[in-house]
């Protein structure tokens, strides 16, 4: 497997990973109504890092990386991920987040954020924790989870420097 920087070829294959992960309502904030030009405006938007993982010609998960606020939080980054269902449980989803982390470090950040974890993403939250990051924040039923109803959202963070 291989991370680099994404590409506008790449957009229909990541809008596909982007489809199939939101079909499943039960780990991003996004529904699977979003269409193809927020997507991109979303991904690929100015101050965005854009990366993708791939294998031999697939793309197996992607991030974007950014400033979590912008001018007087502009210090402290934030990412998202997104990694094909059926190759979920490989390593791509920790490969990716300790390339992010690299890549906030590189770029002088200070710390990172999650501002939006599904509680009920056991292995999303158990990755962040293992990697460094605390829950320092609780947001109570923030997410419309497809099977179980409302449930709690966390913030999560940790010093890169």
């Amino acid at each position: 497997m291989h991370i680099r920087e994404a590409v506008e070829d790449d957009l229909e294959a990541m809008w596909g990973i982007f489809r199939a992960v939101t079909a499943t309502g039960d780990t991003l904030p996004f529904a699977d109504t979003m269409d193809r030009d927020t997507f991109r405006a979303h991904w690929f938007g100015p101050g965005q890092v854009t990366c993708v993982a791939e294998e031999d010609v697939h793309l197996l998960g992607m991030y974007k990386l950014g400033a979590n606020y912008p001018d007087l939080g502009s210090h402290v980054a934030s990412a998202t991920y997104l990694v094909r269902p059926e190759v979920q449980g490989r390593g791509i989803g920790r490969a990716l987040v300790q390339h992010s982390i690299a890549r906030a470090q590189d770029a002088d950040y200070l710390a990172m954020q999650f501002n939006y974890v599904v509680s009920t993403n056991r292995a999303a939250v158990t990755l962040y924790e293992e990697l460094g990051f605390e829950i320092v924040g609780t947001l109570p039923k923030a997410f419309r989870h497809a099977e179980k109803g409302l449930v709690d959202a966390f913030v999560m963070h940790r010093f890169l420097q």
